[in-house]
Parts: C-alpha cells; structure tokens; sequence
C-alpha cells in the first residue's frame, strides 16, 4: 500500500501518532476509536502493508510499534519543498554559537572572579 494512502485516513493518522509515543497493543488502540475492531484490525492492516507499523505478538496480545524507517519516503518528499539552507545561513548560525560561547565563558569568568 502507498505510504501517502496509508496517511490519508484520520484514524491511521491517530495510529501513527499514538505509536510515535511507544509500542502498544491492538486492544489498546481498538479503545481509542469509535469503531469495530475489525475495523480497527483493518487500520492496522493497511499502516503494516505501507510498512509503517510492525506487529510483535506477546502471548495472546499483538503489540504494535511505530516503524520511524516507514515515514523516510515521506520526509525525502516533503524535503522538496523545504527551502534550501544557503552557506550564509549556516555560517550565521555558526556565529551565533560562536557569541554564546564568549559569552558564557566570560560570564562564568565574572562568577570566578577572574575575568
């Protein structure tokens, strides 16, 4: 299943971010949503086929964990429409590390006494 059909139901979307937080199991996220469990078990289907979730079975439970590897065709998606970092940008930000350095240094000088 496509990764960008997977993500385009609320309820898988849900899912996904409920998994980003740790590992649970199905019966835990069947009592999130206000359908079936075969409903549920549907959802959960079509997020391990698009390779975002994956499913451990603990005894008699499933346990489901967030796939991170899963969402890296997203990002290499969305990553077409962020704005390019320019070098300026980057050696502004560099400079800026630069200043706070000084500055707590020489802040931590003062404390001491021996600025």
């Amino acid at each position: 299943m496509d990764l960008f059909a997977a993500l385009a139901d609320p309820v898988r979307r849900e899912v996904v971010e409920l998994l980003a937080d740790g590992p649970v199991t199905a019966g835990v996220i069947a009592e999130r949503f206000p359908v079936t469990r075969p409903a549920v078990s549907r959802h959960l289907r079509v997020l391990r086929e698009a390779g975002l979730v994956e499913a451990q079975v603990r005894g008699q439970q499933r346990v489901y964990t967030l796939r991170r590897a899963g969402l890296a065709p997203l990002e290499e998606w969305l990553e077409r429409f962020r704005a390019p970092v320019l070098p300026a940008d980057r050696l502004d930000a560099l400079d800026t590390e630069l200043r706070r350095g000084r500055r707590a240094r020489d802040t931590e000088g003062e404390r001491r006494g021996t600025a």
